[in-house]
């Protein structure tokens, strides 16, 4: 079957690679893909607005089944148009899709269904939203309501520090529109930790844990950005709190978008905290993480194409997932700038050695070719992967593969998964989302 997947990321990348494995993929598209999509995907160019074009492609192309890795193209409804030309596709469709669209809709939506999450308030007039702020103090959190590549939040540890994230994004529009409303949130101090699961809008089906790296630097610090680095399992995931999350976050999320006339069909990612074995959720995303979908998917061994169709013709419940017992770390190597203004086009050396490497894979996330060479593209380039048999044989794989790697500018952190081989999960290491 032809399988086409929708994204230029690491998270696409991961996606592509693992239904490069698949017993049924005998041919993968890539929409537009990027310099290591290229290896085992035919990359292609579309207008990422023009989803009638991306149907008559597929239809051209005998498509069987489309896969959507970002959340741009579902919130703005590329399922519901595939759909009604009768194409299979994977990812939520445009009102469930709100779920990570908007912010606001989903704290309204667990305020309603008595989802553990933090205290907010949402505002679309700064004034107010100031007032609010000196009124309540800080430590405190401010969230764009919209879309913003991960970046949207500010964790403000003095009144001054709010008030500015609320003037970066009300009055600056640092995130353009998705700043017309934002959230004030309470600042629950915990492990933070991703929780993602397959549905098909009834079965749930839980993936392997893992911990994301939001902010630049070493230690958590510094401004948040998409993520530098990951890890799966998460130890603050234990089984007992696994239960609690299906019983309290994933599957009251599900039903009651369903008894709100939506069926939400896709990855359902709960952003969560985890405060004296209690779980918050802070926020939905409506796919894979990235890099979580990196370690993740190095340790997945079901066939990703037989969960995608069983998700697509709501036949979960058919599905036993299977997992790698061993351990996976993700680094993401940065451009000099990111998370803000980064530099592009810089040559990138030493892939081919990493590729000799056991156990090891390069998800590139922002790269191109020129003239036969690959070139950066983008703020985060590549995710180093890392398989092994703990966190920190892993975590020795994936920095000794990215040592061997090298363009002008580049940036890592070097403490990623460490928390986790330390057990360093207390007071002194806790964190505010």
């Amino acid at each position: 079957m032809k399988v086409l997947v929708i994204g230029a990321g690491g998270r696409e990348h991961a996606i592509v690679w693992k239904l490069a494995q698949s017993r049924h993929a005998e041919k993968i598209f890539c929409c537009p893909g990027n310099a290591g999509i290229s290896e085992l995907a035919e990359c292609i160019s579309f207008d990422d607005n023009n989803f009638d074009s991306l149907v008559d492609f597929a239809r051209y192309e005998g498509i069987d089944l489309t896969i959507v890795g970002p959340e741009a193209p579902l919130s703005r409804g590329i399922v519901d148009v595939f759909e009604k030309n009768g194409r299979k596709i994977v990812g939520p469709n445009m009102k469930a899709a709100q779920l990570e669209g908007s912010k606001v809709f989903a704290k309204d939506l667990m305020r309603r269904y008595g989802i553990p999450t933090a205290e907010y308030k949402a505002f679309t007039s700064y004034l107010h939203a100031e007032d609010y702020v000196r009124m309540k103090g800080a430590p405190i959190v401010i969230k764009a309501d919209g879309l913003a590549a991960g970046k949207g939040v500010i964790v403000a540890e003095t009144v001054d520090e709010a008030i500015a994230g609320l003037k970066l994004i009300m009055k600056d529009r640092a995130f353009g529109d998705a700043g017309n409303k934002v959230l004030v949130e309470e600042c629950i101090r915990g492990e933070e930790a991703s929780f993602m699961a397959f549905t098909d809008g009834k079965t749930i089906l839980p993936m392997v844990s893992a911990q994301d790296h939001k902010r630049i630097f070493d230690g958590d610090k510094g401004p948040n950005t998409g993520g530098m680095g990951a890890y799966s399992p998460a130890p603050v995931i234990t089984p007992e709190i696994e239960s609690i999350v299906m019983e309290k976050i994933m599957r009251p999320v599900i039903k009651g978008l369903q008894s709100e006339g939506i069926k939400y069909k896709g990855i359902l990612y709960a952003g969560l905290m985890i405060k004296e074995n209690k779980p918050y959720a802070l926020e939905f995303n409506c796919r894979l993480g990235d890099p979580e979908a990196q370690p993740v998917l190095t340790r997945l061994k079901t066939d990703l194409v037989d969960v995608a169709l069983a998700i697509a013709d709501e036949k979960l419940s058919g599905v036993n997932l299977e997992w790698k017992p061993e351990h996976s770390v993700c680094i993401v190597i940065a451009s000099k700038g990111y998370p803000g203004a980064y530099e592009k086009g810089r040559a990138i050396e030493g892939l081919h050695d990493v590729k000799k490497m056991d156990d090891v894979f390069v998800f590139h996330s922002g790269t191109s070719f020129n003239d036969n060479k690959v070139i950066t593209s983008g703020g985060r380039v590549l995710g180093v992967t890392a398989l092994g048999r703990d966190i920190r044989d892993a975590k020795s794989k994936a920095y000794n593969a990215t040592e061997k790697i090298h363009f002008k500018g580049m940036h890592y952190r070097r403490d990623i998964a460490d928390r986790a081989i330390n057990n360093s999960f207390d007071s002194a290491s806790e964190q505010c989302q």
